[in-house]
């Protein structure tokens, strides 16, 4: 079994409501043992246009799966959530997204997936619930925990204009409005 981590997110619908039954879904593929789920946080869009803010978690997980075979589960769980993926790439408003984070210290950069997820260092609203759940878990190139990821790319974001907004936040309450 291979400890993995999970990025989750959803800007459209009852948000807090699709990450979970993302994460139930993901917990009865056969392969998979869910292990922790992080607190939600709520963040603005990062590299698209959209009103619509994210709820986003990380969770970890142990799997038999091989990291491939993983991520084809997390795309059927997104699928059968509504997701659809717009095919130019570009981002765009969704009810789920689940990004695999670590597959164990495998370390892989093929045009289906790259290990660990590249922008890692650089997403406050990923860094924040990673570093909850494994502050000691170190990223297998940068050679840096978690939580010092977190603690530079909070440096970074300091003495700059306000980036996107990240707001730690509960799985029981769903705002009503879909923004702010």
């Amino acid at each position: 079994m291979v400890t993995a981590y999970i990025g989750l997110g959803s800007n459209l619908g009852k948000r807090r409501e699709n990450l979970l039954r993302a994460w139930t879904r993901l917990g009865r593929v056969k392969g998979v043992k869910l292990l922790v789920l992080s607190k939600p946080y709520k963040s603005e869009p990062v590299g698209m246009e959209s009103t619509n803010w994210f709820i986003n978690a990380v969770g970890c997980v142990q799997t038999s799966l091989q990291p491939e075979e993983l991520l084809a589960e997390m795309l059927a769980v997104e699928a059968s959530l509504g997701r659809k993926r717009n095919l130019q790439g570009k981002p765009e408003d969704r009810s789920v997204d689940l990004d695999l984070l670590y597959w164990g210290d495998r370390v892989c950069g093929n045009p289906q997936l790259i290990l660990p997820h590249p922008q890692i260092a650089k997403r406050l609203f990923v860094l924040l619930p990673l570093a909850a759940i494994g502050p000691e878990l170190i990223h297998p190139i940068l050679n840096k925990t978690s939580a010092l990821m977190l603690q530079e790319c909070m440096a970074r974001q300091a003495g700059k204009p306000p980036g996107p907004q990240v707001q730690e936040t509960s799985w029981s309450t769903e705002n009503k409005e879909v923004s702010g």
